[in-house]
């Protein structure tokens, strides 16, 4: 077994979560806290990063009176590439840690690393990398295609110890409003569990009772009116938005055309697949009968395949409208742009008459 444990990554929920089980874990049996050394990692600047390492040194090489012992340097945020972790006088003293590493802890002795950031150009980490049991975890690019795919499963998978069970378009919307950071998942959570015990359905009412809602939550809020046909809450909420100094061609270009683009692409697969109803868990199996036509001009991913996620969540409303209304309303979404960007036409008024348009 490993004696040098080190678990890292950009998402500090997950690596917290994990290292403190890690812990418990590796920790002789019948010992308690009080028989190992945790040092905790968080250093306001130089002096103290060296201060920290330099307690850490000492523990490794004091070895336990009774059995073996874990050292756990917890949270380290001198090893990245900031002014800290750039230092001089902290690359030495973490080079002068990983030399005694390399000579050998004594087998009663196991370490334990966990930190948020580190430079992977230094030969800590190389070190690392080939002599101990090293795990990342880092967070959901949400820059990229398809993170709500890979961020629902994450909260699907936080939420059934908890006895939660989520409705599609409640999941959609706790994915928008949290976001992909595995500490605040848990925590919105914990007060899902809390405020709907002893029932454990999600519903939407329950996200949007519990869940602040920010500004990417308030563009998928406006986006699920529309296209759910709530054109009343849709204006009031762009009303607000635009009152916060939101552009009007700001909010039609992220709320409103990407949600009726995939729509329309939506009932283009359905009835290529002579399919009348699909929703996001059906449309993956949907998009294998489609024939080769459809298939590339539905909007893919930066990996080339089909964005499922999209558009599923945009089936149950495709399902409702034909393909002609469906194509009406991308005309009436680029109208609204050309008004918005070559007239002085009132930008409240422009979208309050394509919502009304789009949800009558």
């Amino acid at each position: 077994m490993a004696k040098i444990y080190a678990i890292l990554g950009s998402d500090e929920g997950r690596v917290s979560e994990e290292a403190l089980k890690t812990f418990n874990t590796l920790k002789p049996e019948g010992s308690d806290d009080f028989g190992n050394d945790i040092v905790e990692g968080q250093a306001d600047n130089t002096d103290h990063a060296c201060s920290i390492i330099a307690n850490t040194l000492q523990a490794v090489q004091t070895l336990p009176f009774f059995g073996g012992k874990i050292v756990w340097l917890k949270d380290a945020n001198f090893l990245g590439d900031d002014r800290t972790g750039g230092a001089e006088r902290t690359k030495e003293s973490v080079e002068a840690l990983m030399k005694v590493f390399q000579a050998g802890l004594d087998p009663n002795i196991t370490f334990l690393l966990s930190a948020s950031a580190i430079d992977k150009r230094r030969a800590f980490f190389k070190y690392l990398k080939k002599s101990a049991k090293l795990t990342t975890f880092d967070k959901i690019d949400v820059s990229k295609d398809g993170w709500e795919e890979a961020v629902a499963g994450l909260v699907r998978g936080k939420a059934s110890p908890l006895g939660l069970t989520f409705e599609s378009e409640a999941l959609e919307l706790f994915v928008q409003q949290v976001g992909e950071d595995t500490r605040q998942i848990s925590n919105e959570l914990e007060k899902l569990s809390l405020y709907l015990t002893p029932e454990t359905n999600v519903t939407v009412e329950a996200v949007q009772t519990m869940i602040p809602l920010n500004r990417k939550g308030v563009i998928w809020e406006i986006s699920r009116c529309v296209d759910k046909g709530d054109g009343q809450r849709a204006i009031h909420l762009v009303d607000a938005q635009l009152e916060k100094g939101e552009t009007a061609i700001g909010l039609l270009r992220a709320a409103i055309i990407p949600t009726m683009r995939n729509t329309f692409y939506a009932k283009l697969a359905m009835d290529d697949a002579g399919v009348q109803r699909a929703d996001g868990r059906s449309f993956s199996g949907l998009v294998r009968k489609l024939s080769p036509a459809v298939k590339n001009v539905l909007p893919k991913k930066a990996d080339g395949n089909i964005s499922t996620w999209a558009l599923g969540n945009c089936a149950i409303a495709a399902s409702k409208k034909t393909l002609e209304k469906l194509r009406g309303n991308l005309d009436a979404c680029l109208k609204a742009d050309r008004a918005l960007v070559t007239t002085a036409a009132d930008n409240h008024m422009v979208l309050h008459r394509l919502i009304i348009e789009l949800t009558s």
